[in-house]
């Protein structure tokens, strides 16, 4: 009995300690997530993660490695060709009149035949029209590294954006219900009407409903930028709100214009794109030309050679070397038309190439105009920001005193509130104004996206938030 008393109790204790270790990990576990859930990450480590996991510049990564195989293809038309093949069979030769068999043997063959082009027009013109087309798909792995980069700049700062607009309604609802609950109090003293009471209310509603639509747009955001990095995140560092963003270097659009025309990756690609369509007619015009091949070859036949000798049962080996010269005469006109075709389909290349020139004009004007705009609004916004908080605070005070009315309260927390989310959109538009004006001039790389990310912030530092009144 004693024996089992002591078998339970230790059983007991095993229990109580396992109890003990089960709740030591779950503890560690929370503390890890808690920990994983509070940590921010930045601009760079979401670089790094998308170059991993973004599907769209995996899938232009592969279509490059597969065009720099068009080369070796095209160069094996111009490589000797070697072929061997091996045969056996039973032959059967009977009489048409009685059907008799006049003669029957087994036979068999083997030939190794080596062919070297001389002279192939068509070929040698897809042999250098291959180099174009592998610079052709470097330059759009290029434009798909840009790609990249302004699109996750764009989900990035979306996401800021999103959540500075959802930290703004909130705080407008706050300082909304602030005013609800005083005009309440003063309705219930006897010293405004319930108009005010209802006025508030309805103001207090709307940013409610407002807020629903805006937790909706951050996770549509966060869900982009997840599509690109490959995994949720519960929290990003932010842009600050004091520091100052960068003017275009060089600051004249002159500049700009004239980098975007010599360097812009699309004009790079137009280009490259009429010199394939110029050897596209001279591969279409070698149709017409002749081939000239130098061809070796050996074989051998059991039957024997039965032109030498009919009846010799033996095997031989025949020995062949030659010069094979090919003239295409007529081909209904099928050559001609192919022409005919690429020489539209060059004509519609250098058209692409103005195209692609003029809408690289057009964006840097665009996009400069964009930089030098934002900067000047975002001045502009920050004054507006310093107006609004001082007419809010005379509003209050003028409400408490009596010569202000609920209405002028609550247009002047709506204009502030305004104010706060056009400048937090504007400065995200700045930045990325400035990205795109940097790739439509061939010049962004992963060192813009660095730079960006030396200005950033963990979420909850002074000055970082758009509600910090400490600016």
């Amino acid at each position: 009995m004693q024996s089992i008393t002591l078998v339970r109790a230790a059983s007991k204790k095993s229990v109580t300690s396992k109890r003990r270790s089960v709740a030591r990990m779950v503890l560690a576990l929370s503390m890890t997530f808690s920990a994983s859930a509070s940590w921010a990450i930045d601009l760079a480590q979401s670089w790094q993660l998308a170059m991993n996991n973004d599907p769209v510049y995996a899938a232009a990564r592969a279509n490059y490695r597969a065009a720099m195989e068009k080369t070796p293809q095209a160069r094996a038309a111009l490589l000797p060709q070697v072929n061997a093949s091996v045969s056996g069979g039973y032959l059967d030769s009977r009489a048409n009149t009685a059907f008799g068999q006049v003669y029957s043997n087994s036979n068999s063959a083997w030939s190794l035949t080596l062919s070297q082009p001389i002279f192939n027009w068509s070929a040698w013109e897809t042999f250098e029209q291959s180099k174009l087309i592998v610079a052709s798909a470097e330059i759009q792995l290029q434009l798909a590294h840009q790609d990249l980069i302004l699109r996750l700049g764009q989900a990035y700062f979306d996401v800021l954006a999103s959540q500075d607009t959802l930290t703004a309604l909130e705080a407008e609802q706050r300082s909304i219900g602030e005013q609800l609950a005083s005009a309440q109090r003063r309705f219930e003293m006897g010293t405004t009407t319930i108009t005010d009471t209802y006025e508030s209310q309805s103001r207090f509603d709307l940013a409610a409903a407002n807020i629903i639509a805006a937790q909706n747009t951050l996770q549509n955001a966060k869900d982009m930028m997840a599509r690109i990095i490959g995994h949720a995140t519960e929290a990003q560092s932010v842009l600050p709100y004091r520091v100052t963003l960068p003017s275009p270097m060089p600051d004249k659009l002159q500049s700009w214009s004239e980098q975007s025309r010599l360097a812009n990756l699309e004009v790079i690609r137009a280009h490259l794109q009429t010199r394939v369509a110029d050897f596209d007619i001279e591969i279409a015009k070698g149709g017409n030309y002749p081939s000239v091949t130098l061809y070796a070859s050996t074989m051998s036949n059991s039957l024997g050679n039965m032109i030498v000798q009919p009846y010799y049962t033996g095997r031989t080996v025949d020995n062949v070397v030659g010069v094979t010269l090919s003239v295409p005469i007529y081909a209904g006109g099928g050559i001609n038309s192919r022409i005919v075709e690429k020489a539209e389909l060059q004509q519609k290349s250098v058209f692409d190439l103005e195209a692609a020139k003029r809408q690289a004009l057009q964006q840097s004007q665009q996009y400069f105009n964009g930089v030098t705009s934002g900067l000047a609004r975002i001045r502009g916004l920050e004054a507006s920001e310093k107006s609004s908080r001082a007419s809010l605070q005379a509003n209050r005070t003028g409400y408490e005193v009596g010569v202000r009315i609920n209405l002028d309260v609550l247009n002047a927390q709506q204009q502030l509130y305004t104010t706060l989310r056009d400048l937090a959109l504007t400065r995200y538009n700045t930045v990325m104004a400035g990205l795109r004006l940097r790739a439509n001039s061939g010049m962004l790389s992963e060192a813009d996206l660095l730079a960006i990310n030396r200005l950033l912030l963990a979420p909850g530092t002074p000055g970082a938030g758009i509600m910090d009144t400490q600016r």
